[in-house]
């Protein structure tokens, strides 16, 4: 097992189904959003929207042009990694504790991948640094979505209906929204007149799976910088995520592979690392609407 694991190998199809089975399960653009496999090179998806309404033509009558906008976009995948330094007893240690150890590294990475790519992709920062990420560039929702809300604290019910009036008067539609912590506990101290609560499935830390019609997600990973409180928008049709199936896996027991200038093996230690591929599209930005921070 410690020989294998120290050349580098690919996890188990097993644990690369549990890694994104948890990834859809804690990364909001996940949950709201289509998913499939893409390919190392990126794949093409095709944005084709018809410009007019239909014609009613009258016999023998002439036909007239309706017009069409095709528009390809590529799902570029991007390289995401994470690594840490363990006891070089890792290497030494049984196969049934050097998997219990993978087990829980296997966890941590999965949450880091699905809180990553949502900061990646509504934000387009690199989610270590916190930093605009040139790899990621303006494919992200707070360069494509212009579409904007002022929010208000009294009234956060409100700003999300005129985000979702916003898209809808784009000819879009809302098929689900994130929302702030700070937007759900807004929500949950709103009262009637009687001082019943008007949102109680938000009070005590309550994240409900659906507002009104539409899929709900409560995450601190829409609100960088305080200054996105919501996205709302057509997550079903009008964005779509994907992973590269191989999710590769190394021990390495030499060197300083994350640049801290502390050797390893000067050090007894050894270094876990894991790496895969993830990527998005954001098809129509007008099928979206952001609330922000004035």
């Amino acid at each position: 097992m410690a020989g294998v694991l120290s050349k580098g190998t690919l996890f188990d199809p097993q644990l690369v189904t549990d890694v994104i089975n948890k990834v859809k399960g804690k990364s909001s653009l996940a949950v709201l959003s289509r998913q499939e496999p893409i390919p190392f090179n990126g794949s093409k998806e095709f944005v084709f929207s018809l410009d007019s309404e239909i014609d009613i033509v009258a016999e023998n009558g002439k036909y007239s042009h309706g017009g069409a906008t095709f528009e390809p976009i590529t799902i570029i995948p991007i390289k995401v990694e994470y690594g840490a330094r363990v006891s070089e007893e890792f290497l030494t240690a049984t196969e049934e504790e050097q998997i219990e150890v993978l087990k829980n590294f296997n966890e941590g990475f999965a949450k880091k991948m699905a809180s990553g790519m949502d900061l990646a992709a509504f934000h387009g920062v690199n989610p270590r640094t916190g930093q605009p990420s040139t790899v990621v560039g303006d494919n992200h929702f707070d360069a494509k979505v212009t579409q904007t809300v002022t929010y208000d604290a009294d009234a956060p019910d409100k700003n999300l209906e005129a985000a979702i009036a916003l898209v809808e008067g784009s000819d879009g539609e809302v098929t689900g929204m994130v929302i702030a912590p700070a937007v759900r506990t807004d929500l949950a101290s709103m009262t009637k007149s009687n001082s019943e609560k008007l949102y109680p499935e938000f009070a005590f830390g309550g994240k409900p799976s659906n507002l009104g019609s539409n899929a709900l997600e409560v995450n601190k990973t829409v609100a960088v910088g305080d200054v996105d409180k919501a996205i709302v928008g057509d997550f079903a049709n009008r964005v779509k995520w994907g992973y590269a199936k191989e999710i590769k896996m190394e021990v390495i027991p030499y060197g300083d592979p994350d640049n801290t200038g502390v050797d390893l093996k000067g050090s007894g230690q050894v270094y876990i690392r894991c790496q895969t591929y993830i990527g998005w599209g954001i098809f129509d930005g007008d099928s979206f609407a952001r609330v922000i921070t004035a």
